[in-house]
This record gives structure tokens, sequence and C-alpha cells, in this order.
């Protein structure tokens, strides 16, 4: 196995045992068992646990985004929709049982580290996500809109423990549908 292909199993393996059983459930003992490395390989890509959970973030950021930007057309009638849509695919794909980011925000609070900065972040982001597309789309009331809309996918994540990915899916169809003819 290469460096980098070793680099990216552990950051594979480490966030499916995070996402299905939290930050502070896995040791990396059993990150290196279930990657199949070396306890130096780990050590010799991710010095500490907190960088490893550091690089999982950023990874799966830059998928969420990568997904929603191919879902996406900014140019479309309705991108606010299409954006409501790629997120409940998303949850059903890879969030079903809640939120990493929100995770790390709650085990990581008050730490002095950058992980509850990089969890943030990614919800910062998505609140400027839809104030840029309101402002494309020549919405007056940009930050309004871009809170509701943020909103409205927080809260699809947190339903979808609930009730599943379809149907909160459906529910933030609906309201993102209402919300977009209120502003029109």
């Amino acid at each position: 196995m290469s460096r980098s292909v070793k680099r990216e199993t552990l950051l594979n393996t480490a966030e499916s045992l995070f996402y299905e059983y939290g930050f502070r459930g896995v040791g990396l003992k059993q990150i290196i068992s279930e990657a199949n490395v070396a306890t130096m390989t780990l050590y010799n890509h991710f010095p500490s646990k907190d960088n490893l959970v550091e690089e999982v973030l950023k990874q799966r950021e830059a998928r969420y985004w990568s997904y929603l930007d191919a879902h996406v057309e900014m140019d479309s009638d309705s991108p606010f929709i299409l954006a409501a849509e790629a997120h409940g695919r998303w949850l059903k794909e890879q969030s079903y049982k809640g939120d990493m980011f929100l995770r790390a925000i709650e085990d990581y609070a008050g730490t002095d580290n950058d992980i509850e900065n990089i969890a943030r972040g990614h919800k910062t982001r998505l609140l400027q996500y839809f104030q840029e597309l309101a402002q494309q789309k020549g919405k007056s009331n940009e930050r309004e809109l871009a809170n509701q809309f943020t909103l409205l996918l927080e809260g699809t994540t947190s339903m979808t423990t609930l009730i599943g990915a379809e149907q909160a899916t459906e529910h933030s169809i609906a309201m993102a549908r209402t919300l977009v003819q209120h502003t029109s």
C-alpha cells in the first residue's frame, strides 16, 4: 500500500468509526486494527488523535461541499430547493445517524484545539453559502433568507435521527418551496 493510500485508509476508517461510535468512543488502537496498518503508520500521518479528528472533519466537509456543488445548479430557477434536496440525499447516504460536526462541537467544546473551530466553521460556511446564493439570485433579504435556509437544513439534519432522512427531506423541501415563494 502506498503512503497516500494508507493515509486515505486511516481517514476513511477513522471517519466511519467516529461516526458510528463517537469521537470519545473510539481509540487509536481500534482505528489501527480496523485499518490494518502499523501503529507507526498512523503516527507518521497523524501525530495525535486530535489531529486525526481534525483531518477527518476536513475530509468530510470537503466531501459535503463537493456533493452539494455537484447537485446544485446555481443558474437554475430554484437552487435553494436543489440545495434542500441534495442535503436530504446527503443525509440519507452519509449522515443518517446525525451530524458529525455537531458531535464534534459537543465533544470538544471549550478545549484548546482546532476541532471545535473546524466544526463551527462548517456551520458558518453553510450560512455564507446561502447568503451568497441569495445575492446571486438578487434577493433583497439575503441575510434573513440565509438564516432561514441554514436553519431549515440544520433542522432537517436533526429530524433525520427521529423520523428518517426521507421523511425529514420531504418536509424540508415543502418548507423550502414555501420560503422561496414568499421571497420572490
